[in-house]
C-alpha cells in the first residue's frame, strides 16, 4: 500500500514530462510546417537535399523537424522541393509541376466484405443464396445486414475508381490475394480501399519509401478507419484528388519497424493470415508446411524478414492460454528471463492501437488507488470525479506519440514475476528489442496479418529504420 504515493508522484512526473515534449514537437512541427508552406511538395530530392534528408537520420526528433523546416525554407529560396517530398518517378506523376501530386498509376487494393468471405467459405458446398441465408440465420448472422454492407463498400470503391478514371489516371483494381510485389511496381500509389486492415494489407507490400498510400474508408459506419483519409472523403473523393494536385496537403512518414531473425532451426517463411481464417491446429500445421517448402530453414545467421509491421508485432504462444517463455534484451542491456501472456512492440501509429488497449489504465483503477493514497494522508488533494476524469485521460495520452518518431515502445502482456522469473519493465520506450525464444509453439505475428514461426532457439531482433518509413497523406478535415 506505501507504493501509492510513490505511483502518484511518477504519474505526474510522465504526465508532466510527457506535456512538455508533446508542446514541444507541436511547435517545432508547426514552425517546419511554416518553412516548407512555400514549398513546393512533391519535387524530386536533388543534391543536397537528398543528403540533408539522409543526415536526418541520426537527429532527435525536435532537431530533425528543425532541421527539415531549414532544409526546406533553403529550398523554396532556391525555387526547389523541402527534404520532404517524394521524388520524381518518370511518367508517374510524382512531383507534377505547380507543387501537387498526380499519379498517372494507381493500384486500388479492396478488401474482401464478411458477404464475400462467406460465399467464398461454403461455395465448393454448392449452397445457393437461399442455403447461404439460412445458415447464417442459424449462426446468429444478419444476412440481409451483410449483404447492405457489402453493396454499401462496393459502392464506395467505384465512387474512387470512377474519380480516378475521370482523371485519365490508370487503374488497377485488385483484391486482398491478388495484390502483389509486381502490382506495387507497376503503381506510382496504391490506394486501399477498406478499412484499417486493409490499409495495413496494401502498406505490407510496400518497401520504397516515396510510394505513397493512401486510404480510404469504404464501410465508415462500420469501421474506424484511424489510418485512412477523413471520412467526408469517402464521399467526395474528387475533392481529395483536387487538394492533391493543388499540394494541399501534408506528406507523413509513418515509421515502421524491421524484424531479423536468426538462430536454430529458424524458418523465415512467413504465413499470410489475412485470407486465411486458421484454427491453432491449422495455423501450426501452415508453419510446417512452409518450412518443408522452404529451403532456406536451417539458416542460423540474422536474416531479414521481408515484411515491415505499421501498427505493432506480437510474440507469444499460439495457444493463448499457454505462458509464453522467452529472454529478453531492451537496448542491448542484460538478458531477462520472462514469462507472460505475450510480448508487443509497436510504432508511433500502433500506440493507437492494440499497445494502447493493453496499458490503459481504467476511472475505477485511478479512483482506488487515489483513495487508498488518501487513506494513508499522502494525498491532500479534494477527490473528485474532475480530478479522477484528468488523472486517467492525462496517463493514458501519455502513451500515445508520433508516428513519425523514429522510436519504439514495448509492452509485456500480464508478466509472471515470482523467484524464478521477473520483470523490471513492463513497458517503455526503446530503439531495439530482443527476444530468444523458449517456446514450444509459438509465433511472431506482425499487424495482425503475417506469422512466423518462433520457437525454442530462435532470436528475434526488432527495430526501426528510418529507410522503411511508409509515405502517406495527410488531407485537413
Amino acid at each position: 500500500m506505501s507504493s501509492a504515493p510513490g505511483f502518484l508522484c511518477g504519474y505526474f512526473c510522465l504526465a508532466g514530462r510527457a506535456a512538455a515534449r508533446r508542446r514541444s514537437l507541436l511547435l517545432c512541427q508547426r514552425a517546419a510546417a511554416a518553412a516548407a508552406s512555400s514549398a513546393l511538395p512533391g519535387l524530386p530530392l536533388l543534391g543536397g537535399a537528398r543528403r540533408r534528408l539522409l543526415a536526418l537520420r541520426g537527429l532527435s526528433p525536435a532537431a530533425r523537424c528543425a532541421a527539415a523546416g531549414r532544409g526546406a525554407a533553403a529550398a523554396a529560396a532556391a525555387g526547389g522541393a523541402g527534404p520532404c517530398a517524394p521524388r520524381r518517378r518518370g511518367c508517374g506523376g510524382l512531383g507534377a509541376a505547380g507543387g501537387g501530386f498526380r499519379p498517372s498509376r494507381v493500384a486500388v487494393v479492396v478488401k474482401t466484405t464478411r458477404y464475400e468471405f462467406e460465399q467464398q467459405r461454403y461455395r465448393y458446398a454448392g449452397l445457393s443464396e437461399e442455403d447461404l441465408k439460412q445458415l447464417l440465420a442459424l449462426k446468429g448472422s444478419n444476412y440481409a445486414g451483410l449483404l447492405e454492407r457489402h453493396r454499401i463498400h462496393t459502392k464506395n470503391v467505384e465512387h474512387v475508381v470512377d474519380s480516378l478514371r475521370n482523371e485519365r489516371i490508370e487503374v488497377r483494381l485488385v483484391k486482398r490475394r491478388e495484390y502483389n510485389e509486381e502490382t506495387v511496381r507497376w503503381a506510382d500509389a496504391v490506394i486501399s480501399a477498406g478499412g484499417d486492415g486493409t490499409m495495413l494489407l496494401a502498406a505490407s507490400k510496400v518497401f520504397d519509401k516515396f510510394k505513397p498510400v493512401i486510404g480510404v474508408n469504404t464501410d465508415p459506419e462500420r469501421s474506424e478507419g484511424h489510418l485512412c483519409l477523413p471520412v467526408r472523403y469517402t464521399h467526395s473523393f474528387p475533392e481529395a484528388l483536387q487538394k492533391l494536385y493543388r499540394g494541399e496537403f501534408r506528406w507523413q512518414w509513418r515509421q515502421r519497424i524491421r524484424l531479423y531473425l536468426e538462430g536454430t532451426g529458424i524458418n523465415p517463411a512467413p504465413v499470410d493470415l489475412h485470407e486465411q481464417q486458421l484454427s491453432q491446429e491449422q495455423h501450426s500445421r501452415a508453419h510446417i508446411n512452409e518450412r518443408f517448402q522452404d529451403q532456406r530453414s536451417d539458416i542460423s545467421g540474422p536474416h531479414l524478414l521481408p515484411v515491415r509491421a505499421l501498427n505493432e508485432v506480437f510474440i507469444g504462444e499460439s495457444l493463448s492460454s499457454r505462458a509464453s517463455y522467452y529472454e529478453i534484451s531492451v537496448d542491448d542491456g542484460p538478458w531477462e528471463k520472462q514469462k507472460s501472456s505475450g510480448l508487443n512492440v509497436c510504432t508511433g501509429t500502433g500506440s493507437k492501437a492494440w499497445s494502447y488497449n493493453i496499458n490503459k489504465i481504467a476511472h475505477q483503477a485511478v479512483e482506488e488507488i487515489l483513495k487508498i493514497a488518501e487513506k494513508h494522508g499522502s494525498f491532500n488533494v479534494p477527490l473528485d470525479m474532475e480530478l479522477v476524469q484528468k488523472v486517467t485521460n492525462d496517463y493514458n495520452e501519455s502513451l500515445l506519440y508520433s508516428p513519425e518518431e523514429p522510436k519504439m515502445f514495448f509492452s509485456i502482456r500480464e508478466p509472471i514475476v515470482n523467484r524464478v522469473f521477473s520483470s523490471s519493465r513492463q513497458r517503455g520506450f526503446s530503439s531495439k528489442v530482443c527476444v530468444r525464444s523458449r517456446c514450444w509453439d509459438a509465433c511472431m505475428v506482425v499487424d495482425g496479418g503475417t506469422s512466423f514461426e518462433f520457437n525454442d532457439g530462435a532470436i528475434a531482433s526488432i527495430m526501426i529504420d528510418t529507410e522503411d518509413a511508409l509515405c502517406t497523406v495527410l488531407l485537413e478535415e
